[in-house]
C-alpha cells in the first residue's frame, strides 16, 4: 500500500478531519467521522467500522504498534504520513499516540439491533445532554455486556469526539441506537420487551422487580428526569431508595446498579 504525505496545513484533508471533528453538521453530510488512538481505532475495526483514511505521525507513534494496526484493518483506504505540526492540528486530545482514522458512520435504526441473548437486556436513555454523561453511560453498559442502548431524542451527535474519548470505545462495543421516544415505546412493545423506568413518582423499589425476562431500562437526565410519556407506557416505574439528604445521583451510577440487578438476575 502506497503512503501518501501532507506537509501543508491548509491541505483540503486537513480541514475536512477539523471539521469533521468540530461539527456535528459536517459529520452527518460525509457520513464520517474522526477517532483517534489505538485501542479506539481498533476497536472500531473490530466491529466493523469502515476505514476510509489512516493518519499517522512517525515522530509520535511506535512503528510496530502502527504496522499491527494496518494489518488489522480490512478493505482499502488511504495510509497518510503527516508531521507533528499538522498531527496536532487535527488532533482532538492533547496528549495524543499519533494515529487518528476517519471512519464511516453506522446505522442507527432501531431495527439492526441484532440480541445477543434470548431474554435481552437494553438500557434506554432519554435526551441525555451531556457528551461526558452519554460515555459513561456507554462504559456502563459495556461493563454490564448489555444487548444495546438506545439514546431517546438524542441532543448531542453520536459521534461527537467528546463521547468517543469519554466512552473509551464503547462506542464501538455497543450496539448503539437513536429514536424519538415514541418510537422507542412501540420498537419495545412489538418485540415483547418490559420496559422499566427509573422515576421518583408512584415507582418501587429496584430489588422488587423481576428482570429475568426481556427488560428495558430507562433513565433521564438528572436535572429533569423522564417525560411523562414514558412512565405512563412503563410496564413499572422503580426507584433506587436512597438514604441520604440528596434524592438524585450520577445517571450513569443509577444505571450500573439498576443493569447489574438485572444481569444478576438474569444469570441465576
Amino acid at each position: 500500500m502506497q503512503t501518501k504525505f501532507i506537509s501543508s496545513g491548509q491541505n483540503p484533508l486537513v480541514k475536512q478531519i477539523v471539521a469533521l471533528r468540530d461539527k456535528a453538521k459536517a459529520r452527518r453530510s460525509h457520513e464520517l467521522f474522526v477517532v483517534e488512538g489505538l485501542r479506539e481505532i481498533q476497536l472500531a475495526v473490530k466491529s466493523k467500522f469502515e476505514v476510509t483514511t489512516l493518519l499517522y505521525c512517525p515522530e509520535i507513534i511506535d512503528h510496530s504498534a502502527l504496522t499491527a494496526l494496518i494489518g488489522i484493518i480490512d478493505g482499502s483506504f488511504e495510509r497518510i504520513e503527516v508531521p507533528q505540526d499538522i498531527y496536532q492540528k487535527m488532533a482532538y486530545r492533547q496528549s495524543t499516540e499519533g494515529v487518528l482514522a476517519v471512519c464511516r458512520t453506522q446505522s442507527q435504526s432501531l431495527e439492526t439491533i441484532k440480541f445477543k441473548r434470548q431474554h435481552p437486556l437494553i438500557l434506554v436513555a432519554e435526551a441525555p445532554e451531556k457528551p461526558g454523561n452519554i460515555g459513561a453511560l456507554l462504559r456502563t453498559c459495556d461493563a454490564a455486556n448489555v444487548d444495546a442502548m438506545i439514546i431517546a431524542n438524542p441532543k448531542t451527535d453520536l459521534y461527537n469526539p467528546n463521547i468517543v474519548r469519554s466512552s473509551v470505545g464503547g462506542i464501538f462495543t455497543m450496539q448503539v441506537r437513536t429514536g424519538s421516544t415514541d418510537e422507542i415505546i412501540a420498537y419495545l412493545k412489538k418485540n415483547g420487551i418490559a420496559i422499566y423506568c427509573a422515576s421518583l413518582q408512584a415507582a418501587v423499589p429496584y430489588t422488587q422487580i423481576d428482570f429475568k425476562g426481556p427488560a428495558a431500562i430507562v433513565v433521564g437526565t438528572e436535572s429533569e428526569g423522564l417525560s411523562p410519556t414514558w412512565t405512563q407506557e412503563s410496564t413499572d416505574n422503580i426507584v433506587i431508595p436512597m438514604s441520604g439528604k440528596i434524592d438524585s445521583m450520577n445517571v450513569s451510577v443509577a444505571a450500573g446498579i439498576l443493569l447489574f440487578e438485572a444481569i444478576r438476575q438474569k444469570s441465576h
